[in-house]
């Protein structure tokens, strides 16, 4: 059977561990070629990459900061030379200052790689790729957000100023690159990625906090989230653009 992303070609940021390489292996599963991106984790992408090859699809890995406009430049170059052009983008790259327990423990440097991950590094990609698909005449792009605009972050009040400021790329661009590309964020709350469970709040009474708030009793897996990427980055949403989409077990619950 095909799936809803048959022979697209997909690129996935951040997608050797965690979420991302949970969404580049669905996105394999639904029918995509991926470029798999990484920063440092190259052996985790080298087995990602292979795990989509062994699922019939085409998969190459491309390195680079995504902070860095030329590192953009470089590594969507590289994965055009290769596939010729790219049907979907996933922005999941985001740095969340995980070492950062509280408000107090700002400094310069932690504020200054969130904004430049979060912020700049999503607008480089979608300038890089949204350029290419707006000349092509389609594709769809997908920010990973976060639920903490809905509720605020007193742990890594830069963290939740950075996915505010996604939402307005994603509004941004969502006008930009219209009618060709539609541009939305998706907004997961607490998944239990590896670096989740290795925070240091996480193994004092966080988790259980925040499962004892959540109204579906559970805290997610990656591989439960990515329905969802996959439903934004389809045609099955094809009259959406410039939205959020919250998917945190319902935590935040915000209004309409």
């Amino acid at each position: 059977m095909n799936g809803r992303l048959q022979d697209k070609v997909a690129l996935v940021t951040g997608a050797g561990r965690g979420f991302g390489s949970a969404i580049a292996i669905a996105l394999a599963d639904q029918g995509a070629h991926v470029a798999v991106h990484y920063h440092s984790s190259s052996a985790g992408a080298e087995q990602v990459a292979k795990t989509i090859r062994d699922k019939g699809r085409d998969a190459i890995t491309v390195q680079g900061d995504i902070s860095v406009w030329n590192d953009v430049k470089r590594l969507t170059a590289e994965v055009f030379q290769h596939f010729g052009h790219v049907d979907v983008l996933i922005n999941n790259v985001g740095d969340m200052a995980p070492d950062q327990m509280s408000w107090r423990d700002i400094s310069e440097e932690r504020i200054d790689r969130i904004l430049d991950v979060d912020i700049k590094g999503t607008m480089f990609m979608i300038h890089e790729v949204g350029i290419r698909m707006v000349e092509r005449g389609s594709g769809a792009i997908v920010n990973i957000g976060s639920r903490v605009v809905a509720a605020g972050s007193p742990r890594s009040p830069q963290y939740a100023a950075a996915k505010y400021g996604v939402i307005g790329l994603t509004k941004s661009y969502a006008r930009a690159l219209a009618p060709a590309v539609r541009v939305n964020t998706l907004g997961p709350g607490f998944i239990e990625t590896e670096t989740t469970l290795n925070r240091a709040d996480w193994k004092s009474g966080r988790r259980e906090e925040i499962l004892s708030q959540t109204p579906l009793q559970r805290l997610p897996q990656p591989e439960d989230l990515v329905g969802a990427v996959i439903f934004l980055a389809s045609d099955d949403a094809r009259h959406i653009t410039g939205g959020f989409l919250i998917c945190d077990g319902g935590l935040s619950m915000i209004g309409a």
